[in-house]
């Protein structure tokens, strides 16, 4: 799948507190595989630091999303977890979206890392500003 010259591609990141960058590293190498490139980072901005340490060491641009703004994307996923916890089926996803601008949209569900403690997902959106 070829995307469109003016389209960027955002992974968007939740995770448990006690995740480690390694799993987030691991997820973004999965989606890497799967989509060829990625353009952004993105976390919920309570969370931003670990992914943008991942951000550092691979020299991607983080994108920071509000917490209040996550209930008001619309996901693939519905977990009962992430939906009490956070008010959205998927932390991943919702990130992903908001990210990558209005219009955007998810390539596929989350996918949740081997040790259960991280999931990520790739939107598409139109290609925008960096906003480390």
């Amino acid at each position: 799948m070829k995307a469109a010259p003016n389209a960027m591609r955002v992974v968007g990141f939740g995770f448990r507190r006690a995740a480690r960058l390694a799993s987030l590293a691991d997820l973004l190498a999965q989606l890497e595989a799967r989509y060829v490139s990625v353009d952004r980072l993105a976390a919920a901005a309570s969370k931003r630091a670990l992914v943008e340490a991942l951000g550092r060491e691979r020299g991607m641009a983080v994108i920071a999303v509000a917490d209040e703004a996550l209930p008001s994307a619309v996901t693939l996923t519905h977990s009962h977890h992430s939906r009490k916890a956070r008010g959205t089926g998927s932390v991943a996803e919702a990130v992903a979206l908001l990210a990558a601008g209005p219009g955007a949209s998810l390539l596929a569900p989350r996918l949740v890392s081997a040790d259960r403690m991280a999931t990520a997902a790739v939107a598409r959106g139109a290609l925008r500003g960096e906003s480390a």
